[in-house]
């Protein structure tokens, strides 16, 4: 069995590596869907961030309001106060997927895709957090993967998918580069990544990029201790 960190920026690819990973038999989660599911009315995390940050955020059907809640985040400075609840019980939920996938296919591959991975433990640590779930969540993954590209790029495809026409590119770009900045260079991830996977050229050259990649992280998994 093998336990894989697939990380990268805003607009590295790496969603659609994970995607490649899965159509070649890896089990996959990904942690942002993960982190909408668990801030839903009802659930625990949903209930601390109104808490936390008032029912200013909640539309008049009392689910959250998405993007007021991003924008006190990424533009009032607040991330740190949403990441202190969410990024817990992502890794939680996480953990317990991968317990599940192993216990019903001990052989198993199993992908978290998370953008922010190297940047949870940065965090934790700037706090003062020496051990604990956040600190240690590099440590108990057994290979990390890094999609890399360059910031102009990443930026230009971040606000081609958020914005399609040309109408509010500008605005999209910049929230882009306004994201871009919370989160570790390339260089220092790749560093510090088992696997680096450049992402400059068209989805074939991609695919066969991961696919070599897959060849690799199934050898792992097979000496890899349980």
């Amino acid at each position: 069995m093998l336990r894989v960190g697939l990380t990268g920026s805003l607009g590295s690819g790496k969603s659609t590596v994970a995607a490649f990973l899965r159509e070649l038999g890896a089990h996959v989660i990904e942690a942002d869907e993960l982190g909408r599911a668990l801030m839903e009315p009802g659930q625990p995390v949903f209930s601390l961030i109104v808490q936390r940050f008032g029912r200013e955020i909640l539309d008049p059907d009392g689910s959250l309001n998405r993007a007021r809640l991003s924008q006190l985040a990424f533009k009032e400075g607040r991330l740190e106060d949403l990441n202190a609840i969410v990024h817990p019980a992502v890794i939680e939920a996480q953990q317990r997927w991968m317990d599940e996938v192993f216990a019903h296919d001990p052989a198993a591959v199993a992908v978290v895709e998370s953008a922010l991975i190297f940047e949870v433990v940065r965090d934790a640590r700037a706090r003062g957090e020496k051990a604990g779930l956040l600190a240690d969540w590099r440590r108990s993954i057994d290979r990390i993967v890094v999609v890399t590209a360059p910031d102009p790029l990443k930026i230009a495809r971040f606000a081609a998918r958020v914005s399609p026409s040309a109408a509010g590119r500008e605005a999209a770009e910049a929230e882009g580069r306004r994201r871009l900045s919370h989160q570790i260079p390339d260089a220092e991830k790749a560093s510090l990544a088992d696997y680096v996977i450049e992402n400059i050229g068209d989805k074939q050259e991609l695919r066969a990029k991961v696919a070599a990649l897959w060849q690799k992280l199934k050898a792992d998994s097979n000496i890899s201790p349980i």
